[in-house]
């Protein structure tokens, strides 16, 4: 596509041409203008980006600017603003003073000239501000409508088209500005003054200040000034402005300024000779134009003149002219005609010559990308972002698809953490619905066994009966080998009873049961229920489970489409064969599959996409033995995107998985576009006789099916013509867009020639096939910007053959402006720099915006117009890569801002992409004002848009990928384009430009900010042998037999350090005082973030090999080595150790609960015991929250006492299990200690110990609140049985029995900030240096696995007032609560010397936390200097405080609440 293409130029010169002013037949009828001045075209006097002033208000008296386009591209205009200083003659006469606020006082005066027509009107200001604008238009007569004088101050902005703005200039303690008005017929100037830095209007009354001008004499009349002496007193006046861009209207008033400046000369006693003598030796006139005013004397209209210079400009392809070469032009059209002249033909005969093209010319076809002038730029609104914001909550819909409610059931959640366990095991899953109730059959392959999971929700007793299939629906009864416990064996099957368990957050229980079958020779397992007194049976039948291996392939093969609209794609698959035939069959079949696809929500319109997307990149079939009129497949896409610009509107929170349907489907055609696929090919064949080879084979293609493709096959053609029939450019262009030899041939009606033209075919072909390719992209590519712009802008052709009679309306309402600014981006669409280009497209996509989300009956061609430039955004950064080079930070980071505003104007659910916008703003801010933080600011918003990024991407994955591997599966897709759908989606979109654009600024601002390649967690030397892996998570419970060096993608924070792992080196960015950071440093592991790809990707190139790494508190330096270099084998081997640690059980002391008085070493942990002594030791400027506990033994009791026999015993066989090696007991476990009643005595000691210690009692609130709290203690006591804690006991053999867990209750503090506090600097290990890490909300975001950094800094003991920010926070949401409690778990396996315990065990809020999305920009701990030193000194000195307590390092967390600090936890630091 290119800006001067047959579709842009074709729309832009019949939307901005005046009409009927031209002869010529063939396309220049309606596509010129009559060049009457030949000066006024656009060139750039800045490349100054000039940000707009505010829009508060509007003039009234203002009028619309229409542009009008010659040769070459037009563009907006934005000047340096700049203005000159009033002078103080003797003529000028008081006119009006002006009290206009307060302190603001105005003054006008207006000069009455003495000889000539000039008018001089000098305003001043006199206040104490230094940043205002006139905002002023003219008015002639009694006509109230503003007009827009040719002489204006220097730096004077056309606003809206609708007024000028031109800035005073300051001087003194007034602001003064000059205007002269040259025109007699204006007899008023009014106006409006605007402070650009309170952003404030004054007016006068509330209305216009209107200034009357003397009358000045007119000495048009009486005076004559040769027509060509005005002519170049126009262009001198148009350069001396910066070669602005005209209206006509503006070229008609320029014209006539040129004509009273010449007459004002001869009233001062100047010639005409005079004249034209200092005219032309102007060093800027050139040879070729003092020719054509010697030319113009010619006896050869000038009309047909411009007639013919059009002519050759076509010839020569478009290009852009500069003004001289303009002139140069006009030149060589007037000697061509000159010629036909002498021969003796009359201007009548010329003319038509003109129009057969008959005049020989001597034009060479000009390079279409060359430039004669510079890059223009548009000016940008200033908006609040916050507009932008579209934020929706997960619907119902969105689960109906998955067959799942939006609130999983007891049997559902079952299924889920079962299947989270054994998920690579899975063979098969059915659920079956028993009324209101369900049936979970789950199948698993483990250690050999094929184990059955059955689960119910049924409220009664149920029993299985059941038996194995040595065939099919045999019934043969179980050997008693399988049989599970308290089976009854009967003589042809077995029956065994469900266990009851409970659920998380479920209140109601379900049954399960579970049966493993170690046997081979059974191939199925028939089965019926018998509950509350009656069988259940499969309507009418038995149930059925098949092992066998064929029937779990094909199911296998499949997938079970968890996490897709199942039943819609299975009935997709069903009717593919029908959708082969033809586009149309295929999207009147979506159109028909759409209400469903709706009504299931979101991911049944991901069952569309998915779809459509494999026809777009041509995984399927497009036409099988159908012939389809092109016009029928027209029809057939306008049904689609009709509906689907229905579900856009009506249903927002589906808007960007619309679009992205949409842009998978062309357009479709208006006025019977798509039929003139069919008649138009005839035309371009006729006109150019090539009715035979190629041509006549694709004419076939085209009439038996046309597709996408032949959009492609056109370009090429083109793109081979205008190479000189370069044969080796058809085919690159077809290749490059997926069209292989093979493809051309296995067409219904294949193409085998290659095309062959001849020279003298050249032009016609150009100019046709251009035309074509715009009928084509009418009906195949919606998403193209010129057919976008063209459906929304209006056009009608009534042209040679082509899109004859077609007429598209205008969209209604578009904001004024809007033309031009489509204009702008087609002149400037193919422009190297791209910056100004960018800064277009985005506007014209923020002007597009509220649109979008309004009624409108061609909301269609809207969205796809967004869609086009949302492409667009995507190709111009690409191309602009190479402007990036060699450009400044500030330069990259704006261009990040650009795309980060694109893609938060594409997806929904947009808030962190906006508050990343927000957080480039403020870096540009800090940049530019010279703040000394700027880059480590950046990082921090660098860091939190690459998480934005990987979230979005994790979303899509998530939304699509199911469903692509569901319907790739069922259809026979190719497996390498399945496994990459996601993944081309992405990239295919502006957030891949995004992630390149970022990967550049990256190394500069870590260099800019010192921060390295590295950071440090623990720094440990090490030496290992290299393992890559794609999460920490995945190898935590692994054991590695020699020393290993683990190379993680990922590491979220809260995972174990496997065995044998004597290093960590991540790309991640868990904090420095995150629990696995603070486990690595406790377990002597080397642990760091690198940040260099280059670095990382070296050392996993290094995979197998042994290395040794030697840490710094800031890099690390690493060294290949061999065996043979070790001081002895024993340093390769991992060697066991008798135990490090010991527990010691712990007794019941009586007690429920105690108060904090109470605690001692037998009673609760250290946490416990370091609050309370905490409590009594600080200074009253650090608050300590009030406690109680649960101690040591309650839970043991709890489960012995008499209300928990059940839950005991289940308690007790699940333990057996676990210590038989079936660690997905571990589950169960933690659910069954949620079964647990409370012994009426606790709840009454815990009750009056609360009340005693004055705290609130949740009872107090209502039973619910007692059975909240309670549930969050029974949950602290199920995390015992947390998979990482039972491990993390196990590696270091500690009897997990003997591990004992109190509870530690306080009351919430709802923290504006949380922080841990490190007393010794981990990273350095320096004891002078104190080192925190800082959040905004409550700390389970700094603890947790939360991604993205906090706030973090270091400060020396001996001087806490200085604190240094080493980094500022990326972590994208923060956890904030109301009133409420929290109980901490306290276990007597925390903080033992040489176990790295902390952290293991749960703390539960008795409310769930509310998550909000975090804007650092307003935060006063990024924004405020003084507020965050406050703060920091603060924390800081806490901190010091807490360790001269201890007298040791310690590990403190606390909150920051309305200023004040809280102090919530100590342990000594390891």
């Amino acid at each position: 596509m290119t800006g001067a293409g047959a579709v842009g130029n074709n729309l832009l010169l019949q939307y901005c041409f005046s009409p009927g002013r031209l002869e010529r037949k063939r396309r220049i009828n309606s596509s010129i203008s009559i060049w009457r001045s030949t000066f006024f075209q656009p060139q750039a006097s800045s490349k100054s980006h000039q940000l707009p002033l505010s829009t508060e208000y509007y003039g009234k008296r203002l009028t619309v600017k229409k542009h009008i386009l010659r040769m070459g591209k037009q563009r907006a205009v934005t000047r340096s603003p700049r203005a000159v200083l009033a002078t103080d003659p003797a003529s000028q006469q008081l006119v009006e003073k002006f009290n206009l606020d307060g302190n603001v006082e105005l003054q006008v005066e207006v000069s009455n000239p003495t000889s000539g027509y000039v008018a001089v009107v000098n305003i001043q200001v006199t206040s104490s501000g230094d940043n205002f604008v006139l905002h002023w238009g003219a008015v002639k007569s009694q006509n109230k409508t503003w007009i827009l004088p040719q002489r204006r101050p220097a730096g004077t902005m056309v606003y809206q088209n609708q007024a000028l703005r031109s800035p005073f200039v300051k001087s003194g303690s007034n602001a003064v500005l000059k205007l002269e008005i040259d025109d007699p017929s204006i007899q008023a100037v009014e106006f409006l003054i605007f402070d650009e830095s309170q952003n404030k209007w004054y007016k006068n009354n509330g209305g216009n200040i209107r200034v009357k001008l003397p009358a000045r004499e007119s000495r048009t009349k009486s005076v004559s000034v040769p027509e060509d002496l005005v002519a170049i007193q126009a262009y001198l006046r148009w350069e001396r402005k910066g070669k602005p861009a005209y209206t006509p209207e503006q070229e008609k008033d320029e014209y006539e300024a040129a004509r009273l400046e010449l007459i004002e000369e001869i009233a001062r006693g100047s010639s005409t000779e005079d004249l034209r003598t200092k005219l032309t030796s102007k060093n800027d006139i050139s040879e070729s134009e003092e020719k054509i005013v010697s030319g113009k004397k010619s006896n050869i209209p000038d009309d047909l003149v411009q007639i013919q210079a059009y002519v050759r400009w076509e010839k020569a392809g478009k290009p852009n002219y500069s003004a001289e070469q303009q002139l140069r032009e006009f030149e060589e059209a007037r000697k061509e005609l000159q010629v036909e002249l002498d021969k003796g033909s009359s201007p009548e005969d010329i003319q038509k010559k003109i129009v057969k093209g008959e005049i020989k010319t001597q034009v060479a076809r000009q390079l279409a990308k060359k430039k004669f002038f510079m890059v223009e730029r548009i000016q940008r609104k200033k908006r609040d972002v916050m507009q932008l914001l579209t934020k929706f909550s997960s619907e119902p819909e969105v689960q109906k698809a998955s067959s799942e409610p939006q609130i999983l059931s007891a049997v559902q959640q079952f299924a889920r953490e079962k299947e989270n366990h054994i998920a690579d095991s899975v063979l098969s899953k059915t659920t079956y619905k028993l009324a209101d109730k369900e049936l979970l059959v789950l199948v698993a392959n483990l250690s050999g066994k094929t184990k059955v999971y059955l689960a119910t929700d049924l409220p009664e007793s149920t029993v299985l009966h059941w038996a194995l299939s040595e065939r099919p629906g045999q019934w043969t009864a179980p050997p008693s080998s399988v049989l599970p416990a308290d089976s009854v064996s009967l003589s042809k099957a077995a029956e065994t009873k469900f266990s009851t368990n409970s659920v998380d957050n479920q209140p109601y229980k379900v049954q399960l049961l579970e049966i493993a079958i170690d046997d081979e020779k059974f191939v199925g397992m028939p089965f019926v229920l018998f509950s509350d007194g009656k069988w259940i049976n499969n309507s009418g039948s038995d149930f059925y489970i098949d092992f066998r291996a064929e029937s779990k392939k094909v199911e296998k093969d499949a997938g079970d489409g968890r996490g897709t609209s199942k039943a819609l794609l299975g009935k997709i698959a069903k009717l593919e064969s029908e959708a082969q035939k033809s586009f149309m069959h295929r999207f009147n079949i979506a159109a028909d599959l759409m209400e469903e696809a709706t009504n299931a929500g979101e991911l049944g319109l991901a069952a569309i996409l998915v779809w459509m997307r494999f026809m777009a990149t041509r995984q399927l079939v497009w036409n099988k033995n159908y012939n389809v009129k092109p016009r029928e497949i027209s029809k057939a896409q306008d049904r689609l995107t009709d509906l689907l610009q229905k579900v856009y509107r009506i249903h927002p929170q589906y808007r960007e998985i619309s679009r992205m349907i949409m842009s998978t489907v062309g357009r479709g055609g208006e006025g019977d576009v798509g039929q003139r696929i069919r008649d138009e090919i005839l035309v371009l064949q006729r006109n150019n006789e090539c009715k035979g080879g190629m041509m006549e084979e694709w004419h076939q293609k085209l009439h038996n099916n046309t597709s996408p493709d032949d959009v492609v096959i056109c370009q090429a053609l083109i793109d081979y013509i205008k190479s000189d029939f370069d044969i080796s450019i058809y085919w690159k262009t077809l290749n490059d867009n997926g069209i292989t030899k093979e493809r051309l041939l296995g067409y219904d009606r294949g193409i085998h020639s290659e095309p062959n033209f001849r020279r003298d075919q050249k032009d016609g072909l150009l100019r046709d096939l251009q035309n074509y390719l715009r009928t084509l992209k009418a009906v195949h590519s919606g998403a193209d910007l010129e057919a976008a712009i063209a459906n929304c802008m209006g056009y009608r052709a009534e042209g040679e053959g082509f899109m004859v009679g077609v007429k598209i309306n205008p969209v209604p309402g578009l904001p004024s402006g809007f033309q031009e600014l489509l204009q702008f981006i087609l002149v400037n669409i193919e422009e190297k720099n791209v910056e100004a280009l960018l800064e277009g497209l985005l506007e014209a996509r923020e002007e597009l915006r509220p649109m979008l989300s309004q009624s409108n009956e061609r909301l269609r061609d809207l969205i796809f117009l967004d869609i086009a430039l949302d492409s667009a955004v995507r190709t111009a950064v690409e191309r602009g890569y190479e402007e990036l080079s060699n450009a400044s930070p500030e330069k990259i980071m704006y261009f990040i801002s650009l795309v980060v505003e694109n893609l938060a104007l594409s997806v929904d659910n947009n808030e962190d992409l906006i508050y990343c916008l927000k957080g480039w703003n403020l870096a540009l801010s800090m940049l530019k004002s010279s703040d000394d933080h700027w880059a480590l600011f950046a990082k921090s918003v660098l860091d939190r848009t690459r998480l934005a990024l990987a979230g979005k991407a994790e979303s899509f994955h998530q939304l699509l990928q199911p469903s692509a591997e569901y319907l790739g599966a069922l259809l026979g897709v190719d497996q390498g384009a399945v496994d990459i759908f996601t993944e081309e989606i992405i990239r295919g979109g502006s957030a891949a430009s995004l992630s390149s654009l970022l990967n550049r600024l990256d190394p500069i601002l870590r260099q800019t900010a010192h921060l390295g390649s590295w950071q440090v967690i623990s720094p440990i030397e090490a030496i290992g042998y290299v393992v890559v892996v794609d999460e920490l998570l995945s190898v935590q419970n692994k054991s590695f037999s020699k020393p290993t060096i683990l190379v993680a993608k990922s590491v979220r924070g809260e995972e174990e350090i496997p065995d044998g792992a004597v290093a960590v080196l991540t790309p991640d960015m868990p904090d420095v005082l995150s629990h696995v950071s603070v486990r690595a440093r406790n377990s002597k592991v080397c642990f760091a973030t690198c940040f260099d790809p280059n670095i990382l990707a070296d050392i996993q190139a290094k995979e197998g090999k042994l290395l040794l790494l030697k840490p710094s508190s800031a890099d690390v330096v690493y060294s290949e080595m061999q065996e043979d270099d070790l001081e002895s084998p024993a340093d390769t081997k991992i060697v066991s150790s008798a135990p490090l640690v010991a527990l010691v059980r712990k007794q019941f002391a009586g007690r429920y609960a105690i108060r904090s008085e109470e605690f001692t070493s037998d009673m609760v942990g250290a946490k416990s015991r370091n609050i309370a002594h905490l409590k009594v030791k600080v200074p009253s400027w650090i608050n300590v929250p009030t406690s109680v506990a649960l101690p040591f033994g309650v839970f043991e009791t709890v489960l012995s006492d008499h209300l928990n026999e059940v839950v005991a015993t289940k308690l007790q066989v699940l333990k057996t299990r676990l210590g038989g090696g079936d660690f997905s007991a571990l589950g169960e476990i933690r659910n069954t200690v949620l079964e647990l009643s409370a012994p009426p005595q606790l709840v009454k000691e815990l009750k009056d110990v609360m009340q005693l210690s004055d705290m609130p009692w949740p009872g107090d609130e209502g039973s619910q609140r007692w059975e909240q709290a309670w549930l969050a203690i029974k949950k602290v006591w199920a995390s015992k049985w947390n998979e990482r804690a039972y491990f993390s006991t196990r590696k270091v053999k500690l009897d997990h029995d003997y591990l004992c867990m109190a509870v530690l209750v306080q009351e919430i503090i709802n923290a504006d900030y949380a922080f841990v506090i490190h007393t010794t600097n981990p990273s350095s290990g320096d004891s002078s240096e104190i080192y925190a890490e800082v959040v905004k909300g409550l700390g389970e975001t700094l603890v947790g696995a939360y991604p993205g950094r906090a706030l973090s800094f270091i400060c020396k003991k001996n001087d806490l007032n200085s604190p240094q920010v080493l980094g500022y926070p990326s972590k994208p949401v923060g956890l904030f609560i109301k009133r409420s409690m929290i109980f901490r778990s306290d276990s007597n396996g925390e903080d033992l010397e040489g176990y790295a315990g902390a952290g293991l065990y749960d703390s539960v809020p008795m409310d769930e936390e509310e998550e909000v999305t975090l804007d650092y920009s307003s935060d006063p701990l990024i924004v405020d200097k003084n507020f965050r030193h406050t703060i920091l000194s603060s924390i800081a000195q806490a901190g010091s405080t807490v360790e001269g307590i201890y007298g040791s390092a310690q590990d403190v967390e606390g909150v920051v609440k309305d200023g004040k600090i809280y102090i919530v936890q100590t342990r000594p630091q390891m």
